[in-house]
């Protein structure tokens, strides 16, 4: 019982940040400038990772430097750029359900670098979820025509990233995740940093919602939200959380619905519906009881217990006190005196 106490709530903190990343759309929507996507990324990365450094005051050690830069460009730099790329030439809701093709990436790079081959109920968790995401977000149909590159640039996004969360698994940092967050928030701002120089130009001019979104998605989408999820992909491993982050299209459907107006039917709660199943039969405690039940090697304390023989089983007894040895019969437990139980043996195999 504790145990899937402390799964499910380790399940509940690593959905947290999925549903901070769920509310990125309709917090840009509402209060960002317009048509500067790589300036809001670069913007969420750097300051708050710079923040956590100079708080935390350590630096990488080792290979540490090249594996921080790796997992920063995977993870945020190149992830940011690639998404943001898609999403100015794809259709929004064919965006959303390429970053849900993330789980089965992941299965599939989790397989290749830790040989981990995923369990049926993890792909078929993913592929539900998958079908979800896409009855969620493509109510509204495609408003845009088909773009191969934009096609491909997402599809490299998500296997960037999944690439990024498998190896944060295998490289398991000896530094708390709080320290290797603020590292790869640096290293992947710094790589967006030349990249929205060079496509958008100088920063635009913000007004005073525009520096409260901006905080907020640096503070929350940024410095709090990446250290739940490198916590949660450290505890329950790539590919449960990778399903996790299928809740992020919900809480965007959701919040579009409260605060942008968006139209809400009997598909879309369907979908939902599928995406949080998919999301919970991915878990551990789900799995486990999902899962064909392997048989048991044969014990022959097992095998008297089940054919209602008594077994013996010693107990160490108290100081002061004589042993006593505990029977199990029928499944109730009975206790007799060790002395007496001597004397009943020897009793019984007198002439």
């Amino acid at each position: 019982m504790e145990g899937n106490r402390a799964s499910w709530t380790n399940v509940a903190l690593t959905a947290l940040p999925a549903a901070i990343w769920g509310s990125t759309y309709a917090v840009t929507q509402q209060w960002l400038p317009p048509g500067r996507p790589l300036f809001a990324a670069t913007v969420r990365a750097l300051p708050v990772g710079l923040l956590m450094l100079l708080w935390l005051r350590r630096l990488p050690r080792g290979d540490w430097w090249w594996r921080s830069l790796v997992l920063g460009s995977l993870n945020i730099g190149l992830f940011y750029a690639l998404l943001f790329f898609a999403a100015y030439r794809l259709p929004s809701g064919l965006g959303t359900t390429l970053v849900a093709t993330a789980p089965m990436v992941t299965m599939g790079v989790s397989w290749l670098l830790l040989d981990q081959r995923p369990a049926r109920v993890s792909v078929a968790a993913g592929l539900v979820g998958l079908v979800g995401v896409a009855m969620l977000v493509l109510q509204n149909g495609l408003d845009q025509p088909l773009d191969p590159v934009g096609l491909g640039a997402g599809l490299l996004a998500v296997v960037l990233s999944s690439c990024g969360f498998v190896l944060t698994r295998k490289w398991a940092p000896t530094d708390d995740v709080v320290t290797m967050t603020s590292w790869q928030l640096v290293a992947g701002g710094l790589v967006l940093l030349p990249i929205g120089l060079v496509v958008e130009g100088a920063p635009p001019a913000l007004d005073l919602p525009a520096v409260g979104a901006l905080v907020f998605l640096g503070l929350l989408g940024s410095g709090v939200a990446y250290v739940l999820w490198f916590r949660g992909l450290a505890i329950l491993g790539p590919t449960s959380a990778s399903i996790i982050g299928l809740v992020n299209p919900v809480v965007g459907v959701l919040l579009g619905v409260a605060l942008l107006g968006e139209r809400f039917g009997p598909v879309h709660l369907v979908a939902m519906v599928l995406v949080i199943g998919s999301v919970l039969a991915a878990q551990e405690p789900v799995r486990a009881r999902l899962a064909p039940r392997q048989a048991r090697p044969w014990s022959p304390r097992r095998a008297a217990r089940d054919r209602c023989f008594p077994v013996p089983r010693a107990d160490p007894g108290r100081r002061g006190r004589p042993r006593r040895t505990a029977y199990r019969l029928g499944g109730a437990r009975l206790r007799a005196d060790t002395r007496s139980a001597t004397r009943a043996r020897a009793g019984s195999v007198r002439p």
